[in-house]
């Protein structure tokens, strides 16, 4: 064979060692140790097969039926298969929603809905970050710098938690819209271990004129399996990325509401939601170009793979555990924020250890335990937070004598330079 053409046959044992050393230290180190980041899962064969499929050899600038690129009558099959098992896995009516596969991820996914339904400067609100929000929700510092696009680019006003219970304080949130009258709400969060008012907010948005937008990133396999509140009863649209509990690839999805409004005071009648086309130019051609072919395959994979019973059992049991390990650590004295969790995370405060994040993190990496340092309501540093924050509890017995064992010298380590 020509020397020429076998490189690109060669398997990546052969092709690229180093590359394929690293790899393989890398499986070992998820097989080994206890993974616990919240925004972490392990996905199916399955979905790693379509991920390293021929799919990506191809390009699809456009929709399905309107591409700029020949050859995509495949192509447009799956990720028109895509699109109706997205529907299907959250229980929606596609003559009422819509949605959008193409966004690489989840931060995209984000921006292209601002893009969509907002213009340069308009108000937005978004829990903050050290309320358990996620940057892509307007955060900016304690000092006023504009650390995401989203704040740069739109006017933002984040609403909190209250500093004694460290739920969503919704009574002020209501006296904050009232008075910033934003255009946008954006629910949903990174580091919130409730659940959330959705009615609350969807009361709220209609008494300032607001549009409400539901980031569920953290919660959508949880939603899909019916183990938290449903966002769609009250959303116009919803963002999620697919790698977290939904245990799909990494990639992201805008759902949008369609077809004719509900009659409300002051409308004419007959209006219609206009979020459809806007969504899907805000994605293509404004901030992307050829969507990922291979995602989309895999994506199509675990959403089928969400609408079976062992995922729905999957998911009743992450929660499970993580109220099991939130509540065992609350019993060895340790602080919980909120006290506890209803979805897939506990974030915990370290700050009356005298500890901060970094420093659990370090540790926990010593003991083959993968979690995150996490800001906590109050901190003043979001390098040097004062919590950390666990997640995806797939595995209890083991864990918890584990996590137990590896703090109860925490004290001990509050001195070190580690």
């Amino acid at each position: 064979m020509d020397p020429v053409a076998t490189w690109g046959l060669t398997p990546l044992a052969g092709a690229d060692p180093e590359v394929y050393d690293l790899l393989e230290r890398e499986k070992r180190r998820q097989r080994r140790g206890i993974e616990l980041i919240a925004s972490e899962n392990f996905t199916s064969f399955a979905v790693m097969e379509a991920l390293g499929s021929p799919l990506t050899n191809k390009y699809s600038e456009g929709m399905p039926g309107a591409r700029y690129y020949g050859g995509n009558d495949v192509i447009d099959e799956i990720e028109n298969l895509c699109r109706s098992r997205a529907l299907a896995a959250f229980r929606l009516d596609p003559a009422a929603w819509g949605v959008n596969v193409q966004p690489y991820s989840g931060s995209p996914a984000n921006f292209a809905a601002y893009t969509a339904l907002l213009n340069p400067h308009d108000r937005i609100m978004g829990l903050d970050l050290p309320s358990g929000g996620h940057l892509t929700h307007g955060y900016y510092t304690a000092g006023g710098k504009k650390i995401s696009a989203t704040s740069i680019y739109f006017e933002s006003l984040p609403y909190k938690v209250s500093a004694t219970t460290g739920y969503i304080d919704y009574e002020k949130l209501e006296e904050k819209a009232l008075d910033f009258r934003p255009k946008l709400i954006i629910c949903g969060g990174s580091a919130y271990p409730r659940d959330w008012d959705y009615a609350r907010l969807r009361a709220v948005a209609d008494k300032v004129g607001a549009l409400l937008l539901c980031d569920m990133a953290h919660i959508s396999g949880l939603v899909a399996a019916q183990e938290a509140a449903n966002p769609f009863e009250y959303c116009d649209v919803v963002t999620t990325t697919t790698h977290k509990s939904l245990r799909g690839p990494r990639a992201g999805m805008i759902f949008y509401r369609k077809g004719p409004k509900p009659p409300k005071k002051g409308q004419p009648e007959g209006a219609v939601y206009d979020y459809e086309d806007k969504i899907n130019f805000a994605v293509f051609p404004s901030l992307q170009g050829g969507p990922h072919n291979h995602q989309i395959a895999a994506l199509a994979v675990a959403l089928q793979q969400t609408m079976t019973p062992g995922f729905k059992a999957y998911a009743k049991q992450v929660k499970a555990n993580a109220v099991a390990i939130g509540n065992y650590l609350m019993s060895k004295g340790y602080k919980m924020v909120t006290d506890g969790t209803e979805n897939h995370l506990v974030l915990w405060d370290l700050r009356p250890l005298g500890l901060t994040g970094n420093k659990v993190e370090k540790l926990c990496d010593l003991c083959h335990i993968t979690l995150n340092k996490n800001a906590v309501f109050g901190d003043s540093s979001a390098l040097a937070p004062g919590g950390v924050r666990i997640g995806r509890l797939i595995v209890l017995v083991p864990l918890l004598s584990h996590l137990f064992f590896t703090f109860s010298y925490t004290k001990a380590c509050s001195s070190c330079k580690c």
